[in-house]
């Protein structure tokens, strides 16, 4: 390998250093485009291809259930194949899935979504590990500049999403497809990593390792906020532009708002996890998100009240800063990298799992009452859930 943990901030040279901060910047920016470029387009896609809005939750679900699937499994295939090349495969599968969305099929609209998930869940899981092996001594910051990314990332694709739709060349199918030209790039960007970094010569029985997790509390309550957490940035990402046009905002504004809210995403991850990094508790910072979380959730569900851009903006912080903060407890709670990709792998799983069901009850619940007002209190409800849950894990210790 590359470096190992005990050495990761003192051996390799500098270039080396930079070029792998570089692979690792580029594969998080890919990490959110694919879903996030989705949401601000439901209309047109419902428009265009008569979907309903649960079979459109269900296509905003799929990359979760995915992974869910593959999370857990990763470490096989890092033991296989290595983590490099396995997070080159990823980036492969994340733009055939991008491009194979594109054709102009409703059965390929899922399938490549389930593609480019896939590929996603392989990336979300392995930059935990990766960071925890290279750079234990200042994961802090190099969490906060990955977590950061994958936001821009978000933001950005929320944000030119309408516009591109709208232009007669792309359409929404070319807008996203687009996003496979970003995904191709960080491919070739990373690929020299294949060989710089070494498959690791020594590793624990997987079986083994996953049973050890399942025993401990600590693992669960990692998971369990993990995918609280991911159930609701999901359910932000697919309906808050649905929301606000039901109320009267166009689809361009309603985009941007949601660019906004990935922006101050960026700003939350890139916070959080410089602040975790100095504590040696976490629970206040739990605190803060949430209630930031609920407050938002509150002037959403209050539409006459006005102040979209406020709320919005609250929420995405507290939501990239729980994200943020959750990579960080993956390396806080874990001895060395074997563990943490372990220990991530399970965490995104049953995170994920979890995670998939929010776009799709959220849009149902609408469905039944024909009110936002429900959907978003039952998502206030899930930010209580996570306050207790995340207390737990954000308590120090070690699985």
């Amino acid at each position: 390998m590359l470096e190992t943990d005990s050495k990761a901030s003192k051996v390799g040279s500098k270039p080396k250093q930079a070029l792998l901060i570089a692979g690792i910047l580029f594969i998080a920016v890919n990490l959110r485009p694919a879903l996030a470029s989705v949401g601000p387009l439901v209309s047109t896609i419902r428009e265009s291809t008569g979907l309903s809005n649960s079979m459109l939750g269900l296509l905003t679900a799929l990359p979760l259930l995915a992974f869910g699937v593959v999370s857990m499994l990763t470490p096989l295939f890092t033991k296989r194949f290595g983590m490099a090349a396995t997070l080159a495969g990823a980036l492969l599968l994340i733009t055939i899935g991008i491009l194979t969305r594109s054709i102009d099929l409703v059965s390929t609209l899922y399938i490549g979504t389930i593609l480019s998930g896939i590929g996603i869940a392989f990336g979300n899981v392995l930059l935990p590990s990766l960071v925890k092996r290279n750079f234990s001594s200042n994961s802090g910051l190099i969490t906060s500049l990955y977590s950061s990314i994958m936001a821009v990332g978000a933001a950005t694709a929320a944000g030119i999403s309408v516009p591109l739709a709208q232009n007669e060349a792309f359409g929404w199918r070319g807008a996203l497809a687009v996003w496979a030209i970003l995904s191709l790039a960080a491919f070739f960007i990373w690929l020299p990593q294949v060989w710089r970094i070494k498959k690791a010569k020594k590793h624990r029985n997987f079986m083994k390792a996953m049973k050890n997790l399942a025993s401990s509390k600590l693992a669960w309550k990692v998971a369990i906020f993990m995918g609280l957490q991911s159930f609701a940035f999901y359910v932000i990402l697919a309906w808050v532009p649905d929301i606000l046009q039901s109320r009267g905002y166009d689809a361009s504004y309603s985009g941007w708002m949601l660019s906004l809210s990935q922006g101050t995403g960026v700003l939350g991850s890139l916070l959080i996890p410089l602040w975790a990094g100095r504590k040696n508790d976490q629970r206040s910072i739990i605190v803060v998100l949430v209630l930031l979380e609920a407050i938002s959730l509150i002037g959403l569900m209050f539409p006459q009240a006005g102040l979209v851009p406020i709320w919005v903006s609250l929420i995405g912080f507290a939501l990239g800063g729980s994200f943020g903060l959750v990579l960080m407890l993956i390396i806080f709670r874990s001895d060395d990298s074997e563990t943490a990709a372990e220990l991530s792998g399970m965490a995104q799983s049953i995170g994920y799992l979890i995670a998939a069901t929010g776009p799709i009850v959220f849009g149902s619940i609408f469905d039944l009452t024909g009110n936002w007002i429900y959907s978003l209190g039952f998502l206030l409800i899930i930010a209580f859930l996570k306050l207790y849950v995340g207390l737990g894990a954000a308590k120090p210790g070690k699985v």
